[in-house]
């Protein structure tokens, strides 16, 4: 069997498992993405969030929350009331924090290649500690203004899946065009390969056109895409 057949087998086998999120369901605001890349032969997903309010009640170590160890005292994919905090923060027995977890997409990838359309980091986060062993340390003026800060990034959290998700878009077509005219495939490689020579610590790989660079030059650490690239001892 071919490497591009034992993909396809082991797409079809993961895609057919149940999800065993805590939702069961993939999130609204990403559904249209992740259908659009479980539909293309070189990728499939295995796991995906559009973003996130929680408020978690454990152990704490520095400012790094073990999710494993804690209870879930409130999670929402959209904007959060503070009086929803106020009430979920009385249920809490150890030491709660506040969190706004952005996007977050698990990929599968065929090839190498496939994998570099995708590489995006991400540092759009908000993790705060509000109480310890049970005792609110922090002012209910202060959770308003914290969830202020949360909901601002979940608003623009949602904006910055819509960019990628039409980059992303924007890079497949161009590559599908490629590979249907090798002359235009053959003139870019000459093209970027005189480039890297020139200017090698500038040359990366592109996935948007020049007209969308200026908009999303500051976005390379909105999202969060974990890719994994097909074993070769599959």
């Amino acid at each position: 069997m071919d490497r591009s057949a034992e993909f396809r087998k082991w797409k079809a086998q993961c895609l057919s498992k149940a999800d065993l999120s805590r939702k069961g369901s993939v999130d609204k605001d990403v559904v249209e993405l992740v259908q659009f890349l479980n539909t293309r032969d070189q990728f499939f997903t295995t796991s995906s969030c559009a973003g996130r309010i929680l408020l978690l009640d454990g152990g704490i170590n520095g400012f790094e929350v073990q999710k494993q160890n804690c209870g879930w005292l409130l999670v929402t994919h959209k904007p959060c009331e503070k009086d929803d905090v106020i009430v979920a923060l009385k249920k809490a027995n150890g030491d709660a924090t506040l969190k706004f977890e952005p996007f977050i997409l698990h990929v599968q990838c065929q090839q190498l290649q496939d994998a570099r359309i995708l590489a995006v980091r991400s540092t759009h986060g908000l993790e705060v500690p509000l109480s310890h062993k049970g005792k609110l340390m922090v002012t209910e003026e202060y959770i308003d203004f914290l969830l202020n800060v949360a909901n601002q990034k979940m608003e623009e959290n949602k904006k910055r899946i819509e960019r990628f998700y039409n980059c992303l878009h924007h890079a497949l077509e161009r590559e599908t065009m490629t590979n249907l005219h090798p002359k235009i495939k053959e003139k870019n490689n000459s093209s970027y390969t005189h480039k890297k020579q020139r200017n090698p610590e500038k040359a990366h790989a592109q996935c948007i056109t020049k007209e969308n660079d200026k908009e999303l030059e500051n976005d390379d650490d909105d999202l969060g895409i974990n890719i994994t690239i097909f074993p070769e001892g599959y």
